[in-house]
């Protein structure tokens, strides 16, 4: 057991100084603090954390947690085929899903479509999608395991999606006992990257920000992580979009075995 915790641990210490390495040789722009003009690096971000000790984490669903992508596909799919439009491919699809349902039914139907049109293709997609959201949905390989090895810490899913769906989806699949709370883009006033919600699960913990990671795939989870001064986890997997030359989190993990080692 702590052979195999020595090597978690030396696994995130070398993709921090991967990491560290290659803001480097990309020479990413340092950024000024609004307060004191200071220049403060990605690197910076990273060694706030209290001896690299995360107490809190914050998990996006979609992508990170689950792989719901052929479940989301189908049932845009059903809501073009009742509306009589045809359908879309898979991937363009799943590139419109991270903001929401209401923001990928008006990318789906795209800028022709009127806010009539939008809201009964919303209503539509989320019948069809309260159908079929398990038909297919997984939990992605390492994601029980590395949820056990954190289940003592304080753990919320924090989703665009709505938060009744977000919380059927994770007890259908055994998961919602991990969780101390389960969120969704009708459980605040803004969503994702906005930091509000985040900050309020964390509020919620007494954990404060420099002490919690969002985990998540895509780039509004590390945009979420980084306004609201959270460490930001990207996972290589999902189906977020997401480019780490743009907006690069702080470590990537293979899967979520791996986050035992920040703790």
């Amino acid at each position: 057991m702590r052979e195999g915790r020595q090597k978690l641990e030396n696994r995130v210490r070398e993709l921090r100084v991967a990491i560290q390495e290659r803001f480097l040789a990309l020479k990413t722009p340092l950024e000024k603090t609004p307060e004191r003009g200071c220049p403060v690096s990605k690197q910076d971000t990273m060694e706030s954390m209290t001896n690299g000790k995360v107490r809190a984490f914050v998990f996006d669903l979609d992508g990170t947690l689950i792989d719901s992508k052929t479940d989301l596909v189908n049932s845009v799919n059903a809501m073009l085929r009742e509306t009589r439009r045809a359908h879309l491919p898979a991937d363009l699809i799943a590139s419109y899903v991270g903001h929401g349902a209401p923001q990928l039914i008006a990318r789906t139907l795209g800028s022709a479509a009127s806010d009539e049109e939008r809201r009964e293709a919303l209503k539509i997609f989320l019948k069809h999608y309260q159908v079929k959201k398990l038909e297919e949905t997984r939990p992605y390989p390492g994601v029980v395991e590395g949820l056990h090895e954190l289940r003592t810490r304080p753990l919320a899913v924090l989703s665009n999606k709505p938060a009744k769906l977000s919380a059927e989806i994770l007890d259908g699949l055994g998961l919602a006992w991990f969780f101390r709370g389960v969120y969704g883009g009708d459980s605040f006033e803004r969503k994702k990257p906005d930091p509000s919600g985040a900050l309020a699960i964390l509020k919620e913990f007494g954990v404060p920000p420099e002490e919690a990671a969002m985990v998540g795939d895509s780039d509004v989870d590390v945009q979420t992580a980084r306004n609201a001064g959270m460490l930001a986890v990207g996972v290589r997997y999902g189906f977020g979009q997401h480019d780490p030359q743009m907006t690069p989190a702080d470590l990537y993990v293979e899967d979520l075995t791996e986050l035992a080692g920040l703790t």
